[in-house]
Protein backbone atom coordinates (compact mmCIF):
# COMPACT_ATOMS: atom_id res chain seq x y z
CA UNK A 1 0.00 0.00 0.00
CA UNK A 2 1.28 3.43 -0.84
CA UNK A 3 2.87 5.47 1.92
CA UNK A 4 0.98 8.61 0.90
CA UNK A 5 -2.77 8.02 0.60
CA UNK A 6 -5.54 10.28 -0.65
CA UNK A 7 -7.60 11.75 2.19
CA UNK A 8 -10.81 9.93 1.21
CA UNK A 9 -9.10 6.53 1.24
CA UNK A 10 -7.43 7.32 4.56
CA UNK A 11 -10.81 8.18 6.13
CA UNK A 12 -12.38 4.95 4.80
CA UNK A 13 -9.49 2.87 6.13
CA UNK A 14 -9.79 4.51 9.56
CA UNK A 15 -13.54 3.78 9.61
CA UNK A 16 -12.86 0.13 8.74
CA UNK A 17 -10.39 -0.13 11.63
CA UNK A 18 -12.97 1.31 14.03
CA UNK A 19 -15.64 -1.13 12.77
CA UNK A 20 -13.38 -4.10 13.46
CA UNK A 21 -13.06 -3.33 17.17
CA UNK A 22 -15.02 -4.88 20.02
CA UNK A 23 -18.39 -3.61 21.18
CA UNK A 24 -17.82 -0.93 23.84
CA UNK A 25 -18.55 -1.97 27.42
CA UNK A 26 -21.11 0.82 27.84
CA UNK A 27 -23.16 -0.67 24.96
CA UNK A 28 -23.14 -4.09 26.63
CA UNK A 29 -24.20 -2.50 29.91
CA UNK A 30 -26.90 -0.33 28.35
CA UNK A 31 -28.44 -3.28 26.45
CA UNK A 32 -28.19 -5.53 29.53
CA UNK A 33 -25.95 -7.98 27.70
CA UNK A 34 -28.18 -8.54 24.67
CA UNK A 35 -25.55 -7.00 22.39
CA UNK A 36 -22.22 -8.63 23.10
CA UNK A 37 -20.47 -9.24 19.84
CA UNK A 38 -20.50 -8.22 16.22
CA UNK A 39 -19.04 -9.99 13.23
CA UNK A 40 -15.34 -9.31 12.92
CA UNK A 41 -13.42 -9.08 9.67
CA UNK A 42 -10.25 -11.07 9.26
CA UNK A 43 -7.69 -9.41 7.03
CA UNK A 44 -6.80 -12.68 5.31
CA UNK A 45 -10.28 -14.08 4.71
CA UNK A 46 -12.20 -11.09 3.40
CA UNK A 47 -11.28 -8.00 1.46
CA UNK A 48 -12.60 -4.57 2.33
CA UNK A 49 -14.87 -2.86 -0.18
CA UNK A 50 -13.21 0.56 -0.33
Amino acid sequence: MAHNKPLGKKIRLAAAVRENQQVPIWVIAKTLGRVRRKPRRNWRRSRMQL
